[in-house]
């Protein structure tokens, strides 16, 4: 926890957003698609894959070094969008398709409906598709359900394509989400739901992920998230269990309550005490008692926190410890 003003926000919210890659599901995808990929196309786009921390990059990294083929002179990375390689006086292109096809490209980038998907070009036009394929967290589905009970709405943001995201809402019960949106497109929505005057929580894990975690009312990013993402956040959880949003939002809202409770005590007690005090009915010695067991009972109170955080993990720990692998769903 960053901050004690972060359990306050998080204990208002109404909303939770989370993003999908690396966050829902585990952020391993594997290229399934690889043997109909040309070799040479493969291997470039692994030599430039190499150069991004991205999971999808990752995944096509591990194909690098088919001999024979062009060597990069640069690479640069366009975060959101891609990384571009020149070299024998050709652009090449590894990411979204509405961004690395430019020349088929008809607009719509980042919204609804828009050009997802991770693709290869050269000089703008396609030479390769890739295909992959992720788990989604095994404990996912149950932290989801956990927020909904709680009287939280739950919805996906991503880059992904519709039918790649389609596929992880359906696994994991998530009836509302927006594909194909780029790093200004997760902000515009955030901002949008506060605008209706929704209290958003943004849990996400990239460097494409950054801006929208400034934006949303309070933010969570996992351990393995990248550096900037997690010193964005306000809440950074340790493990890999996403049981740790549900479980955090119950203790905010716990605390809160027994924050109301402790000044309502105080307002009480003082409100009979003083008015004895100042006539004249309580020695120095009683009045020193009194104000020490005041604030013992505020104490007392505030320490009945430790057992109700208790009384949640336990509660979510079963669930963690039955939950099965994740179920494997198709990316691209």
């Amino acid at each position: 926890v960053k901050d004690g003003s972060a359990m306050e926000r998080l204990a208002a919210i109404d909303t939770a957003v989370f993003d999908k890659t690396g966050t829902l599901t585990l952020g391993q995808p594997r290229l399934v698609n690889a043997s109909s990929i040309d070799p040479t196309m493969l291997a470039i786009a692994a030599d430039m894959a190499a150069h991004s921390r991205h999971p999808f990059s990752k995944a096509i990294a591990v194909f690098a070094g088919f001999s024979g083929q062009t060597r990069l002179e640069s690479v640069s990375e366009h975060p959101g969008f891609g990384i571009e390689a020149v070299t024998e006086g050709n652009t090449w292109r590894l990411g979204r398709r509405g961004w690395a096809g430019w020349k088929a490209r008809t607009g719509g980038e980042g919204k609804s409906g828009g050009f997802g998907g991770t693709v290869l070009s050269k000089n703008g036009a396609i030479v390769a598709a890739f295909a992959f394929e992720d788990a989604a967290r095994a404990d996912a589905k149950v932290a989801l359900r956990a927020l909904q009970a709680s009287g939280v709405a739950v919805e996906m943001l991503s880059g992904d394509t519709t039918n790649a995201c389609g596929q992880v809402a359906k696994a994991l019960g998530i009836d509302s989400f927006v594909p194909a949106l780029l790093p200004s497109g997760k902000v515009e929505r955030i901002e949008a739901l506060s605008r209706q005057g929704h209290k958003v929580l943004m849990v996400g894990d990239g460097l494409n992920d950054t801006p929208a975690l400034g934006a949303a009312h309070v933010s969570m990013a996992p351990a393995t998230a990248a550096d900037v993402g997690r010193n964005a956040a306000d809440f950074v959880f340790l493990r890999e269990s996403l049981l740790a949003v549900p479980l955090a939002l119950d203790v905010s809202r716990k605390a809160g309550r027994l924050i109301r409770q402790n000044i309502a005590i105080a307002i009480v007690y003082n409100a009979f005490a003083v008015p004895i005090a100042i006539s004249g009915h309580v020695t120095p010695l009683l009045a020193a008692v009194a104000m020490s067991a005041s604030s013992l009972i505020v104490i007392g109170n505030a320490l009945r926190l430790q057992g109700s955080a208790r009384s949640s993990s336990a509660e979510f720990a079963p669930q963690d410890r039955r939950a099965r692998p994740g179920m494997l769903v198709q990316l691209s």
